[in-house]
């Protein structure tokens, strides 16, 4: 819990004891005050932390307090009661329901809290600035209007300079993203919605990093139904460690997508979504690796390849911003010679796509996903790694056997037939969640099969180490002892590795 909830917590509990508790007379003065404390803690939480729903039984028994002891220090006084078993049953009554809002006010925020993340490991602080591109030259073809062209949102992170008493940038800045969330576990809308208060490590428009003239960048991509912001403990990592990230939002693939006019895409139904990412599988041609149009408004073989054209725009956007950033702070930092790409689950599908069509792209790190039959009939030029977990696991998750061979399957023959250095990593007990940040939001997750048998921190860990040491060796060609073999440190981890 936060500061001011643990202290709103303990001042119900203290200011409920006085009231229950016999007290010798020359105590009985702190029933009195005792509403005081409560009433002025939640408002203080309210005030300066933010309310959220998980305290509501907290701030019920605040005011369950203030009540009983305003209505004991005002009312006159009466004569005795005479009905002791009522008296009793009444104080019985009190002590149990207070009880339970302790309980509750405690167990609420403990259970669904606002996390932090783990300050970063490397030498630098982080910048983020956030943008919007439109390319006027391709329609959007999952939008309504036949009109409209395809518009991005990318969040730009990376190394910076600055106070570290700066305020720290929020989370998620649309709040939308966590009622899409709730949705898809089929939870209430607001379930999540206490998420808007997390703040990352990262500081709005910081200037960039003085150490280094120019810095590698990386492109991040988000699962279906995601949101550009689901890998910040990887993201942050990285930056810390000196490279630069975009993380682009798809429209339509992922949970929402609001732009600064006030517009919002959200995210198309679930099983609409899966049925146009296997429809692109579908449509690839064995022998030529084309494709027809996956209805008037798609060209080239279906989404995916839409999608990695996101990543395409994206990199020349980068370009124009390296050459002249509007806003003045990434100007001549990015080095454009040494590009990357990692994505997660569809992310991780559509990097594989576009490092198959971007030569700009010189790494790919794709994690727990499949492969594109174009991808796995041509491979992959560039280095790469594969971080997934083995398929006992996933059917623990509940994958279908389907599912399972897919990903399995594809990802071992792209990384069997490597034209150039390639890794593929295990997890053993790794969910699909614990590939992400969403593994943080919430102790019980395992309780209900969406998390698996490693711990939060230590997927993260693990995840942490692999990309860092995967990026430095190949954009950085500094040394990465962690993928010659075997770590020490990493006895859960099943690392191979492909050269040339």
């Amino acid at each position: 819990m936060r500061v001011l909830e643990t202290v709103l917590v303990v001042a119900d509990l203290l200011a409920f004891l006085a009231l229950v508790i016999p007290m010798p007379p020359a105590l009985r003065r702190l029933r009195q005050v005792a509403p005081a404390t409560p009433a002025a803690a939640a408002a203080a939480q309210a005030l300066l932390e933010g309310p959220r729903w998980q305290l509501i039984p907290a701030y019920a028994l605040a005011a369950a307090i203030t009540a009983v002891c305003l209505l004991g220090v005002l009312a006159p006084a009466r004569r005795p009661v005479r009905r002791p078993r009522l008296r009793r049953f009444a104080t019985a009554a009190t002590a149990v329901l207070g009880v339970m809002g302790l309980v509750a006010s405690t167990a609420l925020p403990v259970l669904l809290p606002v996390f932090s993340f783990a300050p970063p490991t490397g030498p630098y602080r982080i910048g983020t600035v956030t943008h919007h591109w439109t390319d006027r030259g391709r329609p959007d073809v999952l939008a309504a209007d036949p009109r409209a062209r395809r518009g991005l949102m990318v969040q730009i992170w990376y190394p910076a300079d600055g106070a570290p008493s700066a305020p720290r940038a929020a989370y998620v800045q649309d709040d939308d993203v966590f009622v899409a969330m709730a949705r898809l576990a089929r939870v209430p809308d607001f379930t999540f919605g206490h998420l808007r208060h997390v703040t990352t490590n990262a500081v709005a428009s910081a200037p960039v990093a003085a150490e280094r003239s120019r810095y590698p960048v990386l492109v991040f991509l988000e699962g279906a139904m995601g949101f550009r912001q689901m890998n910040t403990f990887q993201i942050e990592h990285l930056v810390s460690h000196g490279y630069v990230v975009a993380a682009v939002d798809h429209p339509y693939a992922a949970a929402s997508v609001r732009f600064p006019d006030g517009r919002r895409t959200a995210g198309l139904p679930a099983d609409r979504l899966r049925a146009l990412i296997d429809r692109s599988f579908e449509l690839a041609d064995e022998r030529t690796g084309e494709a027809p149009a996956l209805n008037s408004r798609v060209l080239d073989g279906g989404l995916v390849p839409y999608l990695a054209r996101d990543v395409t725009f994206t990199l020349d956007h980068l370009a124009a911003l390296d050459g002249a950033d509007p806003a003045g702070v990434l100007t001549g930092r990015l080095d454009l010679r040494s590009i990357g790409a990692f994505g997660i689950s569809l992310g991780g599908i559509v990097t594989g796509e576009a490092c198959r069509a971007e030569p700009r792209l010189r790494a790919c790190l794709m994690m727990d996903t499949r492969m594109t039959p174009g991808v796995v009939r041509e491979g992959l030029d560039q280095p790469s790694m594969w971080i997934t977990r083995d398929a006992a696991t996933m059917r623990r998750e509940g994958w279908s056997a389907d599912d399972i061979d897919q990903h399995q399957s594809s990802m071992r023959a792209v990384f069997d037939k490597r034209p150039a250095d390639g890794y593929f990593v295990r997890v053993p007990g790794m969910f699909h969640a614990d590939f992400t940040d969403i593994s943080s939001w919430s102790p019980v997750l395992s309780r209900f099969g969406l998390t698996g048998s490693v711990p939060a921190e230590r997927a993260h860990a693990i995840l942490n180490a692999y990309s860092l040491a995967f990026f430095d060796r190949h954009l950085r060609d500094l040394p990465a002892p962690l993928l010659d073999g075997p770590a020490p440190g990493c006895p859960d981890v099943l690392l191979e590795t492909r050269r040339p």
